[in-house]
């Protein structure tokens, strides 16, 4: 009996002991800072719930006693030193690394040991994610909005009525004051007066006003032509035009929310005379670890699913399996909707006016537009691409529209290549174009020559 209870408590004690140590294992980190620097450190190769470039890491340090016996002092060294670890011989270190194709883990000598109890606590009891207030909010003011409009736009319907149904009141009472006139006049000899001067044809109507009639024939005859060049001017001229694309792509969310400079995607648009549509690789270099949208700003109408259903069109496209994080060869070609597209005898390059033109560009559309300032060149001829969900085509792009442009911005004399260009010819240049105290525009330099721009 005596033995029993000996045995008894030392069991007790061990299961006290067991319980102890496994939860300080969970207690020694902060969550919070632990998420912060999981984001900062490991989601290019890591997530909590799936495997990426490695293994998922929710659970890891359950996982890794329960599996191999190995506690989170093994978990220390293989973070800060995972080569120092394998090369001591440790057999699991060497295990991981042959399992996950000898892809080489980033070194973290940087990050302390509360680091790294923090990061492993997250992995553990990740803290639930913050109500997307933005977004709602954002719903409830639209509502509230929309309500307000309704309400205005119904209490104008309702005045409208009343104004309309008080003229239809007044001209009925008018033609009844004017029936009672004409039964008084059938009384009277002015009736018969009257009707010897009635026009009783349009032709008599036309021969007693015929200077009249011509002048208006005429009139209408200059509108129809006005409306007939206009209509003609129109062809080819699409501002405004934005089609709906194969894959949706939110340049307000890249270019706006995320801050992506245009010319990561449009690269050739500095060196070429063309800006490119990226290929869908370019896409691949971000969303091969981003397989899911976890931004803050939604676009009314749109949800998270939408956009993650539209990432998996990109995957679907380059052949990439998420699962397995490899290629498939599988490829399917997107068919992008064109938007903007020159007549095939326009010459533009872009690389001129991206690179050489930039400051002037900018300097002289900001002056025309004192309340619409740009930052980046692009705008000057795309607008304010970084606003826009789905792109559209914001100027004319007609001859008139490129020819204003360049009799009205002035060129960058600080600029290396025209400084070497114009040693000899600026102050020649000055005087002959002495407006505006001599500022040169790109007109004085040939931007007026048909030949080019035109083949």
């Amino acid at each position: 009996m005596i033995s029993w209870k000996k045995h008894y408590k030392k069991a007790l004690v061990a299961i006290a002991l067991l319980l102890s140590s496994s939860a300080s294992v969970y207690a020694q980190g902060d969550a919070k800072n632990g998420e912060k620097l999981f984001k900062a450190n490991c989601t290019a190769c890591h997530a909590l719930d799936k495997q990426l470039v490695g293994p998922a890491l929710g659970g890891v340090v359950e996982r890794l006693k329960k599996e191999q016996n190995l506690d989170t002092a093994w978990l220390q060294k293989w973070i800060k030193n995972n080569k120092a670890l394998r090369a001591s011989g440790d057999k699991h270190a060497n295990e991981v690394f042959n399992k996950f194709n000898k892809t080489e883990m980033q070194l973290f000598p940087n990050l302390s040991e509360q680091d790294i109890n923090d990061i492993l606590e997250y992995t553990t009891n990740p803290p639930a994610p913050e109500p997307a207030a933005a977004a709602g909010s954002a719903t409830t003011d639209a509502n509230s909005a929309v309500a307000i409009e309704k309400a205005q736009q119904e209490s104008a319907n309702s005045k409208m009525l009343m104004i309309s149904v008080a003229a239809i009141c007044g001209l009925l009472l008018w033609l009844l004051f004017k029936l009672r006139q004409l039964v008084k006049l059938q009384q009277s000899e002015e009736l018969n007066r009257l009707e010897a001067t009635r026009v009783r044809s349009f032709g008599e109507l036309y021969q007693k006003y015929n200077l009249i009639g011509k002048a208006l024939l005429g009139l209408l005859a200059i509108l129809a032509l006005y409306g007939v060049w206009n209509a003609l001017m129109g062809i080819g001229v699409y501002k405004g035009y934005k089609p709906e694309q194969p894959i949706y792509f939110s340049h307000k969310i890249h270019a706006g929310e995320n801050k992506i400079d245009c010319q990561l995607c449009h690269s050739g648009a500095k060196y070429g005379k063309v800006s490119e549509i990226p290929s869908m690789n370019v896409c691949m270099n971000c969303h091969r670890t981003i397989s899911e949208y976890n931004g803050k700003y939604i676009e009314p109408g749109k949800d998270k699913a939408f956009y993650d259903a539209e990432i998996q069109k990109i995957y679907a496209a380059t052949g990439w399996d998420p699962a397995k994080q490899s290629y498939t060869g599988k490829t399917q070609p997107v068919e992008w909707t064109r938007i903007h597209n020159m007549p095939d005898f326009v010459y533009f390059n872009h690389s001129q006016h991206v690179v050489a033109g930039e400051k002037a560009i900018i300097s002289s559309f900001n002056k025309k537009n004192p309340n619409n300032q740009i930052d980046v060149v692009c705008k000057a001829c795309h607008g304010k691409i970084d606003t826009m969900n789905v792109v559209q085509m914001a100027n004319d792009f007609t001859m008139g529209w490129c020819i204003e442009c360049h009799r009205t911005t002035e060129i960058d004399m600080s600029n290396g290549y025209n400084q070497a260009y114009f040693k000899t010819l600026h102050e020649k240049l000055k005087k002959q174009y002495p407006k505006d105290g001599g500022k040169i525009t790109v007109d004085a330099i040939g931007g007026l020559e048909c030949g080019k721009c035109h083949y």
